[in-house]
């Protein structure tokens, strides 16, 4: 019999093999006292499976590839950057010194406080680092068990198999990808999740969110991966599997295609060229944009020089990385967006306060810079002396008035007299954009655009607020609808507001990247594209097969119909 399992498909592509059960939930903490004279040794017990799950840490940073995509290794970066941290080397031993309770609880202790922090934030990115806190604690726990738990995994041959699981933390996914493995089914997880990005990055077919996988599966039964539509198959007659067999070998034809457009300009059939740049979070993330011939960067995320950190980065720091990036953009323009941090960031030194009661609608991105002006002129004076070392412009997150246009304006002219009264160089013509992800800016691009010199739309937040969801809360999800048409209305209003004023417009966010609505958007008149690295010879293969004219000629005749369902045509 034939079952057919829905999830979230997260890498594309699909796989065929036996099925490898992780049968490894969450430990159950349970606790119990430790003699007084006991006390010392419970925390040595401790110590030690920390030192072992750091060292396990450091030995899979060792055996990742020079070569290898950046956000392998940025993974396992964070999370040794994390263990390190008083919050989990130290704090859980002094739990046990005042509690006089196992390592085991006091590791819960710990992890129940610092998740109930994380709950509270909104920003998704954010929420991912309860993630990290639960693998790390995990691991600590793995060790406290069983001192040779690192090598229970490494040591069976997984060649070929498809890994089931809850959920896997980056240092499991890198040990598996190494043995082989042919996929990745998870319980849990959603597109920015760990296994999600990870398995985009090494190319392994993923689905996650596959409620309930486990419970319907066999240890060793063959089973198929369908990570483009997000479907697990198992059971599959002889038919299903001599198709998706096809499938495979259609695959490898369509991966060789689009290496052979690598170091092809992004151009229509009819000749229009479109300028595709690439979304970039840290400095390693240069060697992705070099690898898949991107235009530029389109958006910079300065974030990861506040977040993770004992210390925001300082104005010479700030320097120093987006020199680094720009040496490395050989000459290419560089987006480089101001702070995007929402006010639920309570780590960051930089900024104190308390959690606010909707940080989602809060003091963040630019809201928190011009509340904080001495950090916000420091970044922009790190900004302005970067671009005496390459080209690039600068983007403000979350824009929505004119009035605080003139205040970053303001600013501006004072970090530029600031930097010419300490002789210090700078581009005296960096333009400046806004990011355009409230629905009220993008009816008031316009407006907002006659004070700017560029537009970028931000997809992500701009379909959320439109349409009062939270896109990473599972309850909801399934309302991000980036074609409703309310949301297209909101796109098309900006596009059309760079073309009356004559300056460029991107769009940075998710649905950029997405190749089902790359055909839309050319028919739209989006012509600047920024998306992650590893989608770029994808969106590029959709754009140098389309023929912009016609599509425009489509998409006209769509919207005066009035039958807004028909654009699914366009993103068949």
């Amino acid at each position: 019999m034939t079952l057919l399992l829905n999830g979230l498909g997260v890498s594309r592509g699909i796989a065929i093999g036996p099925v490898h059960i992780l049968e490894r939930g969450k430990p159950e903490s349970i606790r119990f006292d430790i003699p007084d004279n006991r006390v010392g040794d419970e925390v040595k017990r401790f110590r030690k499976a920390h030192r072992q799950a750091a060292r396990h840490l450091r030995d899979i940073r060792k055996s990742i590839p020079g070569d290898a995509p950046p956000d392998i290794a940025a993974f396992i970066d964070s999370h040794l950057l994390m263990i390190d941290d008083v919050l989990l080397k130290k704090t859980p031993a002094e739990i046990i010194r005042q509690q006089k309770c196992n390592a085991e609880w006091a590791l819960q202790i710990q992890e129940n406080e610092l998740v109930r922090v994380f709950d509270e934030m909104q920003d998704s990115y954010l929420k991912t680092r309860r993630d990290d806190v639960e693998h790390i604690i995990r691991l600590i726990q793995g060790f406290l068990g069983d001192e040779n738990y690192s090598l229970k995994q490494r040591n069976k041959n997984l060649k070929g198999c498809i890994i089931a699981a809850d959920d896997l933390a980056p240092a499991d996914t890198i040990v598996f990808e190494h043995q082989h493995i042919a996929g990745f089914i998870t319980e849990y997880g959603g597109p920015t999740s760990h296994t999600a990005i990870l398995s985009r990055s090494f190319g392994i077919p993923s689905i996650v969110a596959v409620a309930n996988a486990r419970a319907h599966l066999s240890e060793g039964e063959r089973v198929i991966i369908d990570g483009t539509r997000g479907l697990l198959v198992i059971g599959a007659d002889n038919r299903m599997l001599r198709d998706y067999r096809r499938q495979i070998k259609l695959d490898k034809e369509h991966r060789k295609k689009l290496e052979a457009i690598r170091k092809k300009p992004a151009r229509t059939r009819d000749g229009a060229r479109i300028t595709l740049m690439a979304n970039i979070e840290l400095d390693e993330d240069i060697r992705a944009l070099r690898r898949h011939g991107a235009d530029g960067v389109g958006l910079y995320r300065t974030e990861f020089l506040y977040i993770d950190r004992r210390h925001a980065a300082g104005e010479e720091e700030q320097l120093a990385a987006y020199r680094k990036i720009l040496r490395a953009a050989g000459g290419n323009i560089v987006t480089i967006r101001t702070l995007d941090l929402g006010a639920e960031k309570e780590f960051d030194p930089a900024y104190a306060g308390p959690l606010a009661p909707n940080p989602a609608l809060g003091l963040r991105a630019i809201r928190r810079s011009l509340k904080n002006p001495d950090v916000f002129l420091q970044q922009l004076r790190a900004i302005l002396r970067a671009s005496a070392h390459g080209k690039l412009r600068i983007l403000i997150p979350m824009l929505t008035s004119t009035q605080e246009i003139g205040q970053i304006m303001e600013l501006y002219r004072i970090a530029q007299r600031q930097l010419t009264q300490a002789k210090k160089r700078f581009d005296q013509s960096v333009a400046i954009g806004g990011m355009i992800e409230v629905p009220a800016a993008a009816m008031a691009a316009e407006t907002l655009g006659r004070e700017l010199d560029f537009l970028s739309i931000g997809t992500n937040d701009l379909i959320q607020y439109a349409l009062a969801i939270d896109r990473i809360d599972e309850e909801v999800s399934y309302l991000y609808d980036p074609l409703h048409p309310g949301v297209l209305q909101l796109i098309n209003a900006v596009i059309r507001a760079g073309e009356s004023l004559k300056i460029p417009v991107a769009m940075c966010g998710e649905m950029a990247g997405d190749r089902r609505f790359v055909r839309l958007l050319l028919a739209m008149g989006l012509t600047e594209f920024s998306v992650q690295p590893n989608e770029l010879l994808e969106v590029k293969s959709v754009i140098m097969g389309s023929d912009l004219a016609a599509l425009k000629r489509k998409y006209r005749r769509i919207t005066a119909s009035r039958e807004p369902r028909r654009i699914a045509e366009m993103v068949g």
